[in-house]
């Protein structure tokens, strides 16, 4: 049996989940998420708690166990404290700025770079080298996330570009010069 998909969902008060056959619909304060589940998993309310149980013991409807409870306690968390992806931007000149909801990036290219956020969505900017990408979705946070990164990715010699928070960018020592050699 799935480690995860054996754990119950808690459903906090002020949550409203609505199953659909395969159509999953959470409210919150936050917002509302809808996802279509597989058919191969069962998805059952009990009280305050959603279980996830799967039907069989083929190796798809297995790896589809852990994936399904995952996708839905997501969503339950997503609506009650919702998402937050924060990115570090390191180069001199390179700064991020709101004009809007749009998100300003400056990152050495000839051209600001404006990035529209999808519905849901929306960016914090702390300081002019610091941002965060938050929404209700995780996926969709981590995917427009993953696009601001892309703008400029880190490079190994100076480490200059936009990485995610903590992340750890592997540098490369560069040319080393003429040792030794032929006079």
């Amino acid at each position: 049996m799935s480690r995860i998909g054996r754990l119950p969902i808690t459903v906090p008060a002020g949550v409203d989940v609505k199953l659909d056959g395969t159509t999953i619909t959470v409210t919150g304060p936050k917002g509302t998420l809808t996802r279509t589940l597989t058919d191969r998993i069962r998805v059952a309310r009990e009280e305050a708690r959603i279980v996830v149980t799967r039907p069989s013991e083929d190796k798809t409807t297995r790896s589809l166990h852990g994936l399904t409870r995952t996708l839905v306690a997501n969503m339950v968390e997503g609506v009650t404290t919702g998402f937050r992806k924060p990115l570090e931007i390191t180069g001199v000149g390179y700064r991020a700025a709101l004009s809007g909801r749009k998100l300003q990036l400056s990152l050495g290219y000839s051209h600001p770079i404006e990035i529209d956020p999808p519905d849901g969505i929306s960016f914090e900017v702390e300081n002019p080298t610091k941002l965060a990408v938050v929404g209700i979705d995780k996926e969709l946070v981590g995917q427009i996330a993953a696009e601001v990164r892309a703008k400029r990715k880190p490079e190994p010699y100076k480490g200059k570009g936009v990485r995610y928070a903590g992340e750890v960018v592997r540098r490369k020592a560069g040319k080393a010069g003429k040792v030794g050699g032929k006079k």
